[in-house]
């Protein structure tokens, strides 16, 4: 049997009702087994001095709805109930700091690859989700490679939907960096232009300046790239969207990812080329410290990014 690696809960809501963590499945059959028909949010809860924490709760709510109406299926819940029923999750297993997974998908019903006579299903799940890209990762950085397999052409998967099928190229490139002996890997959109990293946003910083690249359709619209962003000009920083070539990657004086689970990780090396001093930089660590203050209710949160667990 394969070692069980992820804390489990108590609770998973499952269309109305709770049901107990072991008990939460689907059939073998499920269009969403069988073809990936599933449309999902990473959403990270953090304990604060006035209690759990849910950073950009309504965002991420927001874009699950939006990636299932691009896969034609639409929970009959209302956005306003399904982020109620993430807080609700969270206080019925009794967590603080943890991980939201809301998800939307299709159940058991079509055999074939029409799948609208399988019923829509939506769960939320909560569990506690410690450094994502592992113990150390936020202090020391990462190394990472460029990974051979490539991001989809825009108009082929629908990449401003966070859709379960759709990771599976993102396993591909993940397995390859860590069998290399890389943490984890920056993918190329079909253009041989940057695109992001497996499950995170990328951020460049020469010269005093940021640049991330711009949304061209083969990456994720990510809510903590997004809020990062701001971060950076109520800093004071310079920060643009452009074009990023992949030789642009070896001349940075710093690197850094941004996402849910990653938050804001330093990259120290690409493709073995060290990036800057090879350790985190000044620039990733002031937003490194601007995020984890305003997640943890530190600043007095300018953007109302937080959603209290307890109301």
């Amino acid at each position: 049997m394969a070692k069980v690696t992820m804390q489990q809960s108590d609770w998973i809501w499952h269309d109305g009702e709770y049901v107990p963590w072991g008990e939460a499945k689907l059939h073998l059959l499920a269009t969403a087994v069988q073809f990936g028909t599933s449309v999902f949010e990473g959403i990270r809860t953090y304990n604060t001095a006035k209690g759990p924490a849910i950073f950009r709760l309504d965002a991420h709510v927001r874009r699950l709805f939006d990636s299932a109406r691009i896969y034609r299926m639409v929970p009959e819940y209302t956005e306003e109930k399904i982020a109620k029923v993430c807080r609700e999750t969270v206080a019925k297993n009794g967590l603080t700091d943890c991980y939201i997974r809301p998800m939307v998908l299709r159940g058991y019903g079509a055999p074939g690859l029409n799948p609208m006579n399988s019923p829509i299903e939506t769960y939320v799940a909560a569990w506690p989700w410690g450094t994502y890209l592992g113990e150390g990762a936020l202090e020391a950085g990462v190394d990472v490679c460029v990974t051979s397999w490539q991001r989809a052409m825009p108009n082929t998967f629908p990449a401003r939907a966070k859709a379960g099928g759709q990771y599976v190229n993102a396993q591909l490139m993940r397995m390859e960096a860590i069998t290399n002996g890389y943490t984890d890997a920056i993918a190329l959109g079909p253009g041989g232009l940057v695109s992001e990293g497996t499950g995170m946003n990328l951020f460049l910083v020469r010269d005093g300046a940021i640049v991330t690249p711009v949304l061209d359709g083969t990456s994720l619209v990510g809510i903590t790239r997004d809020a990062v962003i701001q971060m950076a000009k109520d800093l004071g920083y310079e920060v643009r969207a452009e074009p990023v070539p992949r030789e642009a990657l070896y001349n940075q004086d710093e690197m850094f990812f941004t996402g849910t689970a990653a938050e804001v990780t330093p990259v120290t090396s690409v493709d073995r080329i060290q990036i800057g001093d090879g350790k985190a930089g000044p620039t990733t660590l002031a937003l490194q410290k601007e995020f984890m203050a305003t997640v943890k209710a530190e600043n007095d949160d300018p953007h109302g990014y937080l959603t209290y667990v307890d109301g």
